[in-house]
Formats: structure tokens, sequence, C-alpha cells
């Protein structure tokens, strides 16, 4: 047993805790049962690393994201600490192995999601490794009345079973008074320790925009504060359009969403984490396990889909305790998208019934098989296959996830399937006349041994190395050989993988999670509701909006936000921008934004003086939209 401080400093270089940390850790290695509620970049992930390390044996601890889970044993092995994730890539034997090593090779970490913690494999290896400390992360997740429910998460009290004298700690960024109670009770916690930091951050000032031009805001925002920045956007392809048009604008910039090369999202992650491009332009698939502490601004472009992912999201800016900001621009048109993009799109039981079934044929599952199966998938080509909605479709494979019926793991990949289509004598003469394609056709027929049989899946990464070339020129001489009819070809790219976890049954399957799918819509409304209302409520300091929400009483104002920001106005201050603004209208009619070019007020602040001038008869706006001197 070694002191938490000494670990603390043996293995993070740190020399202190952070508020809350060392109360949390002194619990939980007591053996008390903890639930940790503490904000995005609070340090949870220490709070049972450090327990699991001052004693003997391993932890286990319980994660829905593959991406955290590898971030976070990619962070222990680099400090020397052995750690392992359980992930759904490995097969079987694969597993048999892993486990083997966490119950006789002094690992310190063993991860998993709790769909791998219902495999009796797992379980019986489990029962046998000498555990010191259960952590549940992201523990929100186990309640009904919790952000991105997954039913899967009620099994994690079976380790109690299997470990009845090891303490549990569960930990959150985002949950509820209600959600807290739920954990607590699903846990089967007995007198726990409830640890609630407070969610205020004075250093972040909440802000919401109205501007019709959002892209010419964020390039105001970003020319002010050239800092290192996070925009998240709706979609792919608005993660690409906007990237593209702030390097057009001579911004340094890159992206990040779940359909890219792990190569590239390496690079670009790479590149942003390092401050080599100012600005990351993402889907919300990024920020999970990413820490970086000096980002200045956090702009969501559209408005979010809770109140819960928008707190994480905004808490990714100011974790160095240097002001920063975390900005919504809205306008007329988002509340209509807002309701189309997330309610609109809410699956209907009958919905979920015909695209199980859609994916069961797709990948020709037997009724009453497909049990732990695994498969390469294209989503839209399902889609274009079955004429299906995509983004009705997209929440219907979420929904499966959650409620366990398959799990989704989004990443890109190319699929080769090779058959040779001569003989091996033909084969041969052929490649003694293309001297070119020898070496690749060699490697490929030691590697691939049925290939002259069937239609075999080819990794052209291994094929690449064996022939020390590039994948791009074997897939040149691949396309070659092709033309030349020596093989037949079918290459097919994928953007996610899916695992089923429960044997066909069609409707029966559904029956099973009808009334959570139900129940989760609900939800979803009401998330979607409290957001607007934050968006729209321009009376109450955004702050406290926020720490309302999460159940903290008597919060006070920030000081910072667009709201209090607003309030500061002082009349003084109005009566002599007015004064400016006239002179500048004096001999010609401005648009807003030719007035701000003009003035050192910000946008909020220059309506507001415009919208006084307006109710004093000072000024009139034009058919032009530009405002002139009465």
């Amino acid at each position: 047993m070694h002191h938490p401080v000494q670990i603390l400093e043996h293995y993070w270089n740190y020399t202190a805790f952070r508020p809350l940390q060392e109360d949390i850790i002194e619990a939980t290695i007591n053996g008390e049962d903890v639930f940790a509620l503490m904000p995005t970049g609070g340090g949870k992930s220490l709070c049972f690393q450090i327990p699991a390390l001052a004693k003997e044996g391993i932890c286990i601890v319980i994660s829905p994201l593959i991406a955290l889970m590898k971030d976070q044993v990619k962070s222990l092995k680099n400090i020397g600490v052995k750690a392992m994730a359980l992930t759904s890539e490995y097969h079987y034997n694969d597993m048999s192995i892993m486990l083997d090593n966490c119950i006789y090779g002094k690992y310190k970490f063993l991860y998993l999601s709790p769909e791998r913690l219902q495999q009796e494999l797992v379980q019986n290896r489990i029962r046998q490794m000498n555990v010191n400390l259960i952590a549940v992360d992201e523990a929100h997740c186990i309640s009904q009345w919790g952000n991105d429910f997954r039913p899967a998460y009620n099994t994690i009290v079976h380790l109690r079973e299997l470990h009845p004298s090891v303490n549990v700690i569960a930990l959150s960024a985002s949950a509820k008074n209600d959600v807290v109670d739920d954990i607590v009770k699903k846990l089967d916690f007995i007198k726990p320790k409830i640890f609630r930091q407070s969610f205020e951050r004075n250093n972040l000032a909440y802000m919401v925009f109205d501007t019709e031009d959002k892209h010419y805001k964020i390039e105001q925002i970003l020319n002010k504060n050239p800092q290192s920045s996070i925009i998240y956007t709706r979609n792919r392809r608005a993660t690409l359009e906007l990237n593209n048009y702030l390097e057009q604008k001579g911004f340094s910039s890159t992206y990040y969403h779940g359909g890219l090369n792990p190569k590239i999202k390496t690079l670009n992650l790479s590149a942003w984490k390092n401050n080599q491009k100012q600005v990351m332009v993402a889907t919300n698939a990024f920020g999970m396990g990413i820490d970086k502490a000096d980002v200045k601004t956090v702009i969501h472009i559209n408005i979010p889909e809770s109140v819960e992912s928008y707190f994480q999201e905004a808490g990714r800016a100011g974790r160095n305790g240097n002001k920063a900001f975390s900005i919504i621009l809205k306008n007329s048109a988002d509340n209509a998208q807002v309701k189309k993009q997330f309610l609109s799109v809410l699956p209907t039981i009958d919905y979920l019934k015909l695209v199980y079934r859609k994916l069961c044929s797709y990948f020709q599952i037997p009724y009453g098989e497909g049990e732990f199966n695994t498969f390469q998938f294209n989503f839209n080509d399902f889609c274009k296959s079955y004429k299906l909605n995509t983004l009705l479709t997209y929440n219907v494979l979420q929904a499966l996830d959650r409620t366990s019926i398959i799990s989704l793991s989004k990443q890109f990949q190319n699929r080769t399937e090779i058959k040779v289509l001569v003989t091996n004598n033909q084969l041969f003469g052929y490649i003694r006349k293309h001297p070119e394609v020898v070496i690749v056709v060699k490697s490929m027929l030691r590697t691939y041994g049925g290939i002259f049989d069937y239609e075999t899946k080819v990794n052209l990464k291994i094929i690449a190395n064996k022939s020390d070339v590039t994948e791009e020129k074997v897939v040149f001489i691949l396309q070659k050989l092709e033309k030349d009819a020596i093989i037949s070809l079918k290459s097919k790219s994928t953007d996610a993988q899916i695992t089923f976890l429960a044997p066909r049954e069609d409707d029966k399957t559904i029956h099973r999670i009808a009334r959570e799918i139900a129940q989760q819509n609900d939800l979803k409304k009401k998330q979607v509701h409290a957001m607007l209302s934050y968006m729209k409520n321009d009376d109450v300091c955004k702050s406290i909006q926020l720490l309302s929400y999460f159940g903290e009483t008597n919060p006070k104002t920030c000081g910072i936000c667009s709201v209090c920001v607003k309030d500061k106005i002082e009349e003084t201050t109005i009566e002599n921008q007015i004064k400016k603004i006239k002179q500048i209208l004096k001999n010609e009619t401005l648009s807003s934004r030719e007035i701000a070019k003009h003035t050192t007020l910000n946008e909020q602040h220059l309506i507001c003086v415009l919208q006084r001038m307006l109710e004093h008869d000072i000024i009139d706006i034009t058919a032009h939209n530009t405002y002139k001197l009465k």
C-alpha cells in the first residue's frame, strides 16, 4: 500500500489533488461504495485509478465507449501501468488468453463494455481474479432517466455477486438528482458516500448569439480568440464544408468525424492537440477522452440535442483555468431544425421491427441464430438497398445498440475479396510475362491458400508489408490483374461494425425492448425542450440556468455569460455609442455588419444599441435591411 499522493507524483508528476479528488480516493481505498459526480475535466479517472494502484489486485472498469477505453488503456501503458481493454474486435480464443493474463499477469486494469460482462466466459474468469475495485464509468447509462441509457448496464450488479466483498465506485459528469438516486439503487450501494463537485465553472463564459450569418460570426470569434478551438457541427458533411470554408478564409483548421479512416483521425487529432492546427471542426463523435487543457473556445454551430451533451462538450474549454468561451450560434431556422433532427426521427416500434428484419436479411442471419456474430457494415449501402430513411434508420441502430440487441462500432474499413479465375499454370505463365506483379501475386498466394477455390477476403496491408510496397501499389496491381481477367476483385468500403448480441427472433426481439424505447423517446422529447428553453431564455444568467438544471441550489450569477454581459451595458455607454453611430450614419446607410466595423461593440451589444435607436425614432431600417438616420 502506497500513499495516494505518492502514487499521484510517481505516475502523473502531480504533487496535489484537485478539489474533492482526495476525499473520493480516501473513501474508495477504505472500501466504501462511492458515487462521484464531477464535471468534464474534473479528473474522474484518477478517482478510481489511484485506489486501484494502492492495493494488490486488479480493477474492473465498465465503460460504454470503445474509444474511451482504448484511450485510457493507452494512457496507463504510457506511464508504465499494465492495462487492457476487452473490446468487440477480439474473438473467443483471444479473450480467453487475455483474461488468463489478467489472472496471472499482474495486470492492474481490465476495461469491459457492459455487453462483454454478460458473457459466461468473462464472468467465470473474473470470478478467479483478485479484484480490488469495481469502477463504473459514465454511470448515468445505468439509469432509465439518464442520458444515453443502456439496459446492459443493469447487469453490472452481477459483479457484486462474483466479488461480494469488493466495493464499487460510480462516476458521471452529467447526472440529475433522480438519476443519482436510480444509480445508487441499481448498483446496490450500502450507505454510499456521494460526492458532488459543483458544476460551476467560474472561468467559462456561456454565450448564446443570435446571428443569421453563422460563418461570419465564427470568423469574428476566431479572429478575436486565435487560440485552440473546437467547433461542433450537425453531421459529417457539415464538418467537411465548414473546415474547407475556414481554410479558404486563412484559418488553420482540421476536422474529425466517425467515418474517417483511423490513420487520418490520428493525424488530424495530433495536429490539433500539438497546436499545429488552431481549429478542430467535428461532429459529437469527437471529445470523449480528449484532454486538452488550453482550448479557448467551444462553438456549437447547431443547437445540441440535450443540456447534458451540451454541458459535457462545453466543458472541454478552459480546463487550464484561464478564461474561455462556450458559444452557441442560433438563428430563426434552428428551432424547426432541431425538432426535425431529433424529434421527427424518433423510431416507432413498427419501424424498429422493419429495420431489424432488414438488418438480419442483409447479413443472411437464420431465425434463432446470429448471437455474437460480427459483420462489417456499410450504412449507406444498407439504407439504399432497402430504401430506408437514413436519419430514422440511424436512430433505430442507435436504439438497438443501447438496448443490447446489437453492438454498433463506428470505424472505417476497406474490405477486399479476391478469387483467381485461371489455373495455376496459366497464372504463372502470366506473371513470367509481367514481372512487375510477381512479388505481390506470390505474397498473396502464400498468405491466402483458398484463393483459387472461392472468393477470399484479403488484407491489403499484410500483402503490402510482405511485398515491401505501398497499399496503393497493391491496389494498382490487383486492378491490372482484374482487367486482364486473371482475378475477380470486389472492393467495398465499410463505415461501421455490427455485432449481434441476441439471436434473431424478429418481432419477439423488439417486443422485449418496446417499453424501454417508448420511455427513451419520451425522455428525448423532454431533453430537446429543455435545450430549447435554455436557448430562448435571455433573462436569467446562463450559468444559473445550467446549474439549476443539474439540481444545484442558490447558484450565483456568473457575470461573464451573454445574459450577464448584456445586462452590464450602462446607460452612459449606450448614449455614447448612439452618438457614435449617428456620426457614422450621417452621410450613408449601412448594414449592422458595416456599422460593427466602425465600433468596438460586440454583436450582442450592437443589437441592443440599434434597438434603442429604433425605439426612440433616431434611425430607420431601409428596404435593403440597412440603417439610416431619420
